[in-house]
């Protein structure tokens, strides 16, 4: 049967925004790592591109789906897009409105993703270790990191990683009847997720002198992980939509 007008149009766009969102997330990782004038001006055009362009793949693909998965997706990515505008800024105004998207971005996944999540047995108790053991050493590492540079960031910077491993662990909640390759890439994208905060943590608090190969490596995890959670929620809700 021939695709109509309407499908082939959906599908045009939504590799029309996948494709220009892999090229402006290498672009602008390559950018995050030059310290100059002229990469900064780009980023600030480049960077605010990203999570639109994402969210238009991801819309397009679960278009006409009202589930509480793919509405905390969507709420993320647009937090996450306050995130990536506030952290352009300078000082810590810009800093704390960035971790304070990225907080709201995280409590939206968090969300979606207990939505469909299995019962308490179901849970891989693996994963769940491995969140825990990851918040026990990283959270307080970081929070008194970042009081040596202002006591006034040690409170957000627990809070924010507190949220961070709980986003980590709920993608290890999910329903073991959820498509295999849908579950495998949500865990994936949590888990780069995970790799890029805690690159820009040791950045920010630990090191005296940035390191601008650490900043690509920040930016290219988060708009992998980005992208991978974004493809495993369609995943799931495609083969959620046909089972209906």
């Amino acid at each position: 049967m021939p695709h109509s007008p309407a499908a082939t149009s959906s599908t045009r766009n939504t590799v029309l925004s996948s494709v220009g969102y892999a090229a402006l997330a290498a672009t602008d990782s390559y950018l995050a790592g030059k310290d100059t004038k002229a990469a900064k001006r780009l980023r600030r055009l480049v960077k605010p591109t990203l999570m639109p362009l994402l969210g238009k793949a991801f819309t397009s693909t679960t278009a006409g789906d009202t589930s509480l998965l793919r509405r905390g997706t969507v709420t993320a990515q647009a937090f996450s897009w306050g995130g990536d505008v506030a952290l352009l800024g300078p000082g810590q105004k810009s800093f704390l409105g960035g971790v304070g998207s990225f907080a709201g971005a995280h409590l939206a996944y968090i969300a979606g993703l207990l939505s469909v999540r299995g019962d308490t047995s179901e849970f891989n108790r693996t994963g769940l270790k491995a969140a825990a053991t990851l918040w026990a050493t990283t959270a307080p590492v970081m929070a008194w990191a970042a009081g040596r540079k202002d006591p006034a960031l040690r409170g957000p910077v627990a809070a924010y990683a507190t949220l961070l491993a709980a986003m980590f662990a709920s993608s290890w909640t999910l329903d073991p009847e959820l498509r295999r390759s849908g579950r495998h890439l949500l865990r994936m994208g949590t888990t780069l997720f995970l790799v890029s905060d805690s690159i820009l943590g040791v950045q920010e608090f630990v090191l005296s002198e940035p390191d601008p190969r650490l900043e690509r490596a920040v930016m290219a995890t988060y708009t992998a992980g980005q992208a991978l959670i974004a493809s495993g929620v369609a995943v799931i809700e495609a083969d959620r939509a046909v089972d209906v």
